[in-house]
């Protein structure tokens, strides 16, 4: 099993996910507790401290997918992965608000740096037909495991032993974890010795050794930055705050965790009949933009109901189909539709824009209109208006991608 490429790649990097989404999310848990103990005070000053992780991971996302593409890609997640897990553990020592926000600023730019690494390992070892459950294993699993765990885990941990002990445990799994199994069984490529590995076809060359925006799919590819912008926007709109949601429904302790974890659960309940179908049909762009438009028709729906239990329901229905529909998809149309050589870029800069840029204009947006009206609810509306003109968007994208191969 350890010499698997299922295991060294696909497992090996889906713990490394886990623990990076770990620490992304930790705040959401901490933060109650540290506004206290910091005087974070304000909207401006919580939405810098609750975005600082995105912002950074915007920047780092755009041009490390480029500045990185010719860097060794084990040297250079293992690197990241230490830096962060220390800053981890580092963020239990702050006195201020100004240090945390540097902090996660440096988190972000760390693991923006880190995520389009994944998908170079994943072109290398996986060919055309594992492509999708490779990726799926990674990023799909990795992310939705440590949300779907991390908010039960977490959260009674918080409410045990304090802010402070979120962060020391959170950046030690990467030091004591993550860096030891990354250094033992990641490589970068497959070699002679790996025998039972299917090797991918070989890299084509770039053309002057530099990636255009030709070779991203030109025009259309600006229709996929603004689905993963809307995506964005849904996903980190409520991920940041969904702990602090919960607890406005009435939900607190442990109950508070499980109410915050379900979202979560029903992605990965979700993630395999529909990885099935879309494997089956192959209609991989129809399923990514129903997916992300049902998704921002549940959180309009958000202002038409008042029942807590009921608007819970619909939160989590709207991750659900966002998740199991589009993010299962969206990777493969990416990986398949651009030039392979231009994939790493490719995946920095639209998780760079779409996730970065799109994660904090939620986190601000929701933040000032709940600061405004004392409800999360105007804010959530305002990302499911989003995420409906996203999957008209990669729907348009699709279709022409469609058009193109047939011609």
């Amino acid at each position: 099993m350890f010499k698997s490429k299922w295991f060294k790649i696909g497992f090996t990097l889906m713990i490394g996910l886990f623990v990076a989404y770990l620490d992304r999310s930790n705040l959401s848990i901490a933060l109650p507790g540290m506004e206290q103990d910091l005087g974070i005070d304000g909207a401006a000053t919580k939405s810098f401290a609750l975005t600082g992780f995105l912002i950074g991971y915007a920047l780092a996302n755009f041009f490390g997918g480029f500045l990185t593409s010719k860097l060794n890609p084990k040297a250079t997640i293992v690197s990241m992965v230490l830096l962060w897990s220390v800053v981890q553990i580092m963020t239990a020592w702050i006195t201020s608000p100004t240090i945390l926000i540097l902090f996660r600023i440096i988190l972000g730019v760390a693991e923006g740096i880190y995520w389009p690494q994944q998908f170079r390992f994943a072109r290398a070892w996986f060919n055309k037909d594992e492509i999708t459950r490779g990726t799926n294993i990674i990023q799909f699993y990795g992310q939705f495991l440590a949300l779907s765990l991390g908010f039960v885990i977490l959260t009674p941990i918080y409410h045990l032993l304090g802010w402070k002990w979120v962060f020391y445990i959170t950046g030690s799994l990467g030091v004591f974890i993550v860096v030891p199994m990354f250094l033992l069984f990641l490589k970068s490529k497959p070699d002679s010795r790996d025998a039972d590995q299917h090797i991918p076809e070989p890299e084509a060359e770039v053309a002057g050794g530099k990636i255009s925006f030709t070779d991203l799919g030109g025009s259309p590819f600006l229709l996929l930055i603004f689905s993963y912008f809307a995506n964005g926007m849904l996903f980190w709109g409520i991920t940041l705050f969904i702990p602090m949601v919960v607890k406005s429904l009435g939900y607190s302790g442990m109950s508070q965790g499980i109410a915050s974890s379900l979202p979560y659960f029903l992605a990965i309940i979700l993630a395999i009949p529909i990885s099935r179908y879309s494997d089956k049909t192959q209609q991989r762009g129809a399923i990514a933009a129903i997916g992300l438009g049902l998704a921002g028709l549940c959180l309009i729906g958000l202002p038409f109901i008042d029942s807590p239990a009921a608007r819970l329901a619909l939160i989590t229905l709207s991750i659900g189909c966002l998740t199991s529909c589009f993010t299962t998809n969206i990777w493969s149309i990416i990986t398949s539709s651009v030039k392979k050589e231009a994939v790493g870029p490719a995946a920095g800069v639209i998780n760079g824009i779409g996730a970065g840029l799109g994660g904090t204009t939620a986190g601000f947006v929701v933040e000032y209109l709940h600061s405004y009206s004392g409800s999360y609810v105007p804010g959530f509306t305002v990302l499911g208006i989003t995420a409906t003109l996203g999957g008209l968007s990669v729907y348009a994208y699709s279709r022409i991608i469609d058009r193109r191969t047939a011609a």
